[in-house]
Formats: C-alpha cells, sequence, structure tokens
C-alpha cells in the first residue's frame, strides 16, 4: 500500500473493503441476536450482538473516511470503534466461561461466580483505556498522541495477561472434568468453542501491540529527527493489508466460529442448574446472586471484603446437599431450597426428568419428558 500525503491512515485506505465488512459483521449480528432469542441467552451472550454493532459501526465511518482520508472527525470514530469491539467480545467469553464452570461448579478452580466478577471488570478496564487511548491516538497533537499510545500499550498488554489466565482458568477445569470421567460433548464443545476464539482474539492483540509499539518507535524517529524517509516506517503501519487480515478477518472468523458453534447449545439455559457430583443428576439450586448494594458493587467488583469473609465458600450452595439416587421416587437428599432435577440420559444426552422435589424435600411426583 503506497504512502498518502495528508490521510491520517499513512496509506489511502481502501474503499471497497470496509463496506464489505460492516454487511458481514451486520448479518453475524442478526444471528447472534436470533440465537439469543431462541436459546433465551441474552445475559450470557448479549455481548456478542454488541460487539458486532461496534464493528459495523466502525466499518461503516472507516468507509465514509476512505473517501475523506484527511476528515479527523471520521478518523478518530473509525479508530475507536474498531479498538473497543475486540475486548467487548472478549468479554463475552469471560461471562459464557462463568457459565460452563457453574454447571459443574465443584471442579472450577476458582469459584464461578468469582471468575465472572474478576475478568468483566478487568475488561471493563480495558475497554476504558482502549476506548480513551484510541481517542488520544487519534489527536492530531504530539502530546495527545503520546499519551494514547501509552494508555492503548498498556491495555494491549492487560488484554494479553487476561488471557493467558483466562486459559490457564478454562484448561485446568477442563482436565479435572477429564480426572472426575464426566466429560461429555455436550460441555466439552463449548469449552473448545472458548479456546479456538481465545487464539482468535489473542492474533488480534499480538499484531495491534507490534503495531502500536512500531508506531511509537516511528513517531520517536520523528520527534529525534532521525526519520527521513516514508520508507523507514515499519511496514505494518503503511501497509494496509496487515489490518484487514489480522483485525477485520481474524475478528470476523471469532464472531462466525461463536454464531456457527454457539456454547449455549449444549448448556441449560439457568446458572441455577448443575451437574450433581454423581456425574448424571442435574440439580436446581438457589443460584448466586450479589446482595450488596448497588453503590458497593461499584466500589468493589471484586467483591475484595467478602473474599475476606469467607463469603465465597458459604455461596458453595453444591456443598450443602447429599447426593441422591437417580431412579424415580428418590427425592430426599435434596438441601432445603433446592429442586431436585433428575435425568436419566442416554447416549444422546437426551432423558426425562423423573422427580421433582419441593422445597421441603418432598416428591412432588411431577413427571416430564425433555428433548
Amino acid at each position: 500500500m503506497a504512502y498518502s500525503e495528508g490521510s491520517l491512515w499513512i496509506y489511502a485506505p481502501n474503499k471497497g473493503a470496509p463496506i464489505a465488512f460492516a454487511i458481514l459483521f451486520l448479518l453475524s449480528g442478526i444471528v447472534h441476536l436470533y440465537e439469543c432469542y431462541r436459546l433465551k441467552c441474552f445475559k450470557v451472550a448479549g455481548l456478542l450482538i454488541w460487539a458486532s454493532c461496534l464493528f459495523t459501526a466502525g466499518f461503516i465511518t472507516r468507509a465514509i473516511g476512505a473517501h475523506h482520508d484527511a476528515n479527523e472527525g471520521m478518523y478518530i470514530a473509525s479508530t475507536v470503534l474498531l479498538l473497543i469491539a475486540p475486548p467487548v467480545y472478549e468479554g463475552a467469553n469471560y461471562i459464557i466461561l462463568g457459565r460452563i464452570l457453574y454447571y459443574i461448579p465443584y471442579l472450577s478452580p476458582i469459584h464461578p461466580g468469582r471468575v465472572i466478577t474478576t475478568f468483566v471488570t478487568l475488561d471493563t478496564i480495558v475497554g476504558a483505556l482502549t476506548g480513551s487511548g484510541a481517542g488520544q491516538l487519534a489527536n492530531p497533537d504530539v502530546s495527545h498522541k503520546k499519551t494514547g499510545e501509552a494508555l492503548l500499550k498498556a491495555a494491549l498488554i492487560i488484554q494479553l495477561f487476561m488471557m493467558a489466565c483466562f486459559v490457564a482458568i478454562a484448561g485446568k477445569y477442563h482436565r479435572n472434568v477429564r480426572k472426575r470421567g464426566i466429560m461429555t460433548w455436550k460441555l466439552e464443545r463449548p469449552l473448545i468453542t472458548l479456546y479456538a476464539s481465545c487464539v482468535l482474539i489473542t492474533i488480534r492483540t499480538i499484531y495491534r501491540t507490534v503495531e502500536y509499539f512500531a508506531a511509537a518507535n516511528s513517531m520517536n524517529q520523528s520527534y529525534s529527527g532521525t526519520l527521513t524517509s516514508t520508507s523507514q516506517l515499519s511496514p505494518i503501519t503503511t501497509n494496509e493489508w496487515f489490518f484487514w487480515f489480522f483485525e477485520a478477518t481474524v475478528m470476523f472468523s471469532n464472531s462466525v466460529l461463536l454464531n456457527v458453534s454457539h456454547p449455549m447449545f449444549s448448556l441449560p439455559s439457568s446458572n441455577k442448574i448443575y451437574l450433581d457430583k454423581d456425574g448424571v443428576t442435574e440439580v436446581e439450586g438457589p443460584g448466586i446472586n450479589d446482595p450488596r448494594p448497588f453503590l458497593v458493587t461499584i466500589l468493589d467488583p471484586f467483591d475484595l471484603v467478602g473474599l475476606v469473609r469467607g463469603k465465597d465458600k458459604e455461596d458453595q450452595f453444591w456443598e450443602t446437599r447429599e447426593s441422591g439416587h437417580h431412579h424415580a421416587g428418590a427425592g430426599a437428599g435434596a438441601g432445603t431450597g433446592d429442586i431436585r432435577r433428575m435425568r436419566e440420559r442416554g447416549e444422546s444426552g437426551a432423558g426425562t426428568i423423573v422427580g421433582v422435589d419441593d422445597h421441603n424435600g418432598k416428591q412432588a411426583g411431577k413427571i416430564e419428558s425433555i428433548a
């Protein structure tokens, strides 16, 4: 891609590609919307819709900016939107992982609720750093650009660290379930999907990290007067194909992956339903709610006070009930407040609810088929 004098992108941006990707992300977002509606999982996967919308808007503004490559407003809008969209996909993955951990909570390396609050809070911080950094970087003022680059590099490095922790937790959980001998394709499929999504997002994050460190080096050369020719600029900043492959194509592949292999295809719609320690019975427990005032959740998103006081241990409701039998009529053994949903599963994973307990541990005798 040739250098273009006066272009805020350095090169003359492609005019057709952003239109194509805007349409593609829009279609993927519509599919995400339909899947969330059909699977009733807006709380778990709703961020996938929002991420697709951000990419669609980002490519629309880039398409407009391609025809006016010196227009600062379009450049800033496109840069900010395209940089804050990937962390939203990451946020969706963190929530989905938490949902997977809730299904077999006693084999999770850390409390499932802690995974969601910690990672989503950190992802929100990353999003704030990215949005602020992108806005500063797009500003033509030199001091603003330096600040923007520093914020973006910090956000990208935090993203890589979070992704490493994400994979470590998911991998440990995966091994625990396999060692227990209760791994099924229903549970392994969403885990594999998250691993693949993680790889794609990490590829994109590494590309952006290299790009901004290269851009910072070029800027320093410019300030010191050692940059005498555009040929000294890093190819990653002067060739648009890097962006279209490592950002646009990789992130669209991630969106399609989550369309085709939606993690909630295999999981119960409610996070109150978990697999009993017998590896066969599905139990509907009380779930976990944060009773703290809203202001407290803002000031202490990690619930560090609760962690010190042992609240995680108190919330382990799966430890407060005995494992029951798996045949019709075996309702006794559920803890107070638990609703036993007992399923005799065949090889296909389908089964029948053969007993439902009321809140007093007495069998209600309701029999219902499920697919």
